[in-house]
């Protein structure tokens, strides 16, 4: 053999290496809507450790409203891409926990992976990173022993036990199950859209510590209104077809570009329109709140 041909063949072994690591990184990611107040987070991280002591077990969030699938999306969409790929999420919104609804692995285009029932919680994900696969998790194999007869708890018993097993390496993502169609079930919801003068799009949600409302119109589409800091931005938003709230704010760079208590509109972490309450609590005093049904149309006066 060459040295060429040796050269070829290590680097060609060095590279799959390098793949196959990277979609089994030993780091497991758990969402849900259970709180911190009983011991559900903990039973599932329990049935993770017990498959491998070696991964690293991390929250993104434990309280996502009860049974509010659309924040679990939103939640996923905000926080996946900042992880290294082959990371393993396990989301747990699952008030169908037990029905006929699909349990499925997701891989994203990026190289992640969502472990999920598919009820709308990969919506925002797959419009955004992309489906590389989706495989329905095969239950006769992936699913903790004993466990066939509880039928409300399957974040601990499958879901929390494949994504432990996909992350150790213990299986490889061709054996969670079979290859399902790249399409998932999705919620409806307001695309941010160019509209004339105006732009519409939705509140996907709340930055909840502080009220402030977040849009999904990016800071590149609202810049081809040629916004300046200082302009006045008019704000409309509805839930469903019912108007909530008109008004007028300037675009600021800052929260303390307003004087204290006044409105502004401002570009967020995400790069996205947002709007606030220097100092205040814009859902809570404009009785404004979030998800598909909250739609936003703004246009500079």
């Amino acid at each position: 053999m060459n040295k060429n041909l040796r050269s070829l063949i290590f680097f060609t072994v060095l590279s799959l290496s390098s793949v196959i690591a990277s979609a089994q990184n030993k780091i497991v990611v758990f969402q849900s809507d259970f709180g911190l107040k009983d011991g559900a987070v903990s039973a599932m991280k329990g049935v993770s450790m017990g498959v491998s002591t070696d991964l690293k077990l991390f929250d993104l969030t434990h309280e996502i409203p009860a049974y509010n699938i659309w924040e679990a999306s939103y939640r996923l969409e905000q926080t996946v891409r900042y992880w290294p790929a082959g990371t393993v999420f396990v989301s747990v919104v699952d008030p169908g926990v037990g029905t006929a609804r699909k349990s499925v692995v997701l891989k994203t285009k990026s190289g992640h992976f969502i472990v999920t029932p598919d009820n709308g919680t990969l919506t925002l994900v797959a419009e955004s990173l992309g489906i590389d696969e989706i495989r329905s998790i095969d239950e006769e194999v992936n699913r903790r022993k004993d466990s066939k007869k509880s039928y409300t708890f399957h974040g601990r018993d499958v879901y929390a036990f494949t994504a432990a097993r996909l992350a150790a390496g213990v299986i490889t993502f061709e054996q969670v199950g079979p290859l399902l169609p790249k399409q998932v079930v999705s919620i409806p919801y307001q695309q941010a859209v160019l509209a004339g003068k105006a732009i519409k799009g939705d509140i996907p949600v709340l930055d909840v510590q502080y009220g402030n409302v977040w849009t999904n119109i990016p800071q590149t589409l609202f810049d081809q209104l040629q916004p300046k800091y200082g302009d006045i931005v008019h704000v409309i938003i509805r839930y469903k077809d019912k108007q909530i709230y008109k008004g007028d704010m300037p675009y600021s760079q800052t929260f303390g570009g307003v004087a204290e208590g006044k409105p502004l509109a401002y570009i967020n972490s995400l790069l996205q329109l947002s709007f606030a309450i220097n100092m205040g609590d814009f859902g809570k005093i404009y009785h404004v709140e979030s998800g598909a049904d909250w739609s936003v149309e703004v246009s500079l006066n």
